[in-house]
């Protein structure tokens, strides 16, 4: 079976074929295209993806990058990792492209990677924006940035209304009756992800007139063993909260383990919230009310905009989707 038996059974020519089978949809009305894709999968057809990449001068390959992580971590410690790449991992297999995964601790690291590689394109997730400049300078392939913000720098990137995110988890507690809210959060930076979330959460309790300043916030990275102990250090801390805001929900997890292991109950004693609506939400318990991104669409929006660029567009986009609170149980009233 090849190209040319295939257009004789759909009747069409040869440049029909090869255009359904490289993604141009463009060209081919929606019925000759279904036609085609019926047959090459009726007759079990798998073209040469070599000698393809070889005359159109292509790898197939789209690089995603995974920055800081330590020697002995993987993207599995981090769900919102393995979830983010799951999600790109399809995108780019519906575009009949392979993703070459490589995480690592200083993003630089990959700049002779990439180039060894000879990838067509690269997608980064949650780059700071000191080594944006960097990258951009080294690597000259089309790429998109993920979370990351660099607002000097022209760049594409996919990323949420972090700031909202913040505000609203803020906004939402206190729309429960909560007064005393804790904050946990990785250490705050000057620009990025945690910056923007912080500084919605801090203006959402200034407007309520909330008293909320940085005894109130406690730190620690995203490893759930760490967010069990500041679950167990906010309990013993004699804070008196009567609820907890959590800027992943990786850490909301230990925190609430944390919270149990001395006698606390969720959402009884103490409310937890937590940010970024992972599936896993709903296999604790309680379930966990969080802040909610679309994962899936965050991906599909960086790979639309990076086969744009490998396609030959040249633009610079900071594209922000839209979040909302998603209620479940761990979150009580004390309002009424």
């Amino acid at each position: 079976m090849n190209i040319k038996k295939i257009a004789q059974l759909a009747g069409v020519s040869t440049a029909t074929v090869s255009n359904v089978m490289n993604g141009n949809f463009g060209k081919v009305s929606a019925e000759t295209r279904k036609r085609i894709e019926d047959i090459i999968k009726e007759t079990g057809y798998k073209p040469n993806v070599m000698a393809r990449s070889l005359v159109k001068k292509e790898s197939r390959l789209i690089g995603v990058v995974v920055p800081y992580m330590g020697k002995d971590d993987t993207f599995f410690n981090n769900p919102y990792n393995a979830h983010i790449i799951a999600a790109l991992e399809q995108v780019i297999r519906s575009r009949d492209y392979y993703m070459l995964l490589r995480c690592v601790g200083d993003p630089n690291e990959i700049v002779t990677v990439l180039s060894s590689w000879n990838v067509d394109g690269a997608l980064f997730l949650g780059i700071v924006k000191e080594e944006v400049h960097e990258i951009k300078q080294s690597i000259d392939i089309p790429m998109v940035f993920l979370d990351t913000y660099a607002p000097d720098e022209k760049i594409v990137n996919v990323g949420i209304e972090d700031y909202r995110g913040g505000y609203l988890s803020a906004r939402y507690l206190i729309g429960k009756g909560h007064r005393k809210i804790a904050l946990v959060s990785p250490v705050i930076s000057e620009d990025g992800v945690i910056r923007e979330r912080y500084n919605g959460f801090a203006d959402a309790c200034k407007e309520a007139r909330i008293e909320f300043t940085d005894k109130d916030i406690f730190n620690t990275d995203t490893y759930y063993k760490n967010a069990i102990q500041v679950g167990q250090d906010i309990a013993f801390g004699g804070g008196q909260y009567t609820a907890i805001a959590c800027m992943s929900d990786l850490v909301a997890f230990g925190v609430v383990e944390g919270l149990k292991q001395c006698g606390l109950k969720v959402p009884n004693d103490v409310s937890v919230i937590g940010f970024d609506n992972l599936t896993d939400c709903d296999l604790v318990t309680p379930k966990l009310t969080s802040i909610a991104q679309d994962i899936g669409l965050k991906a599909q929006r960086a790979g639309d905009h990076l086969f744009k660029m490998i396609g030959g567009a040249d633009f610079v986009f900071d594209e922000r989707l839209p979040i909302r609170v998603v209620e479940r149980q761990s979150v009580q009233n004390i309002g009424e």
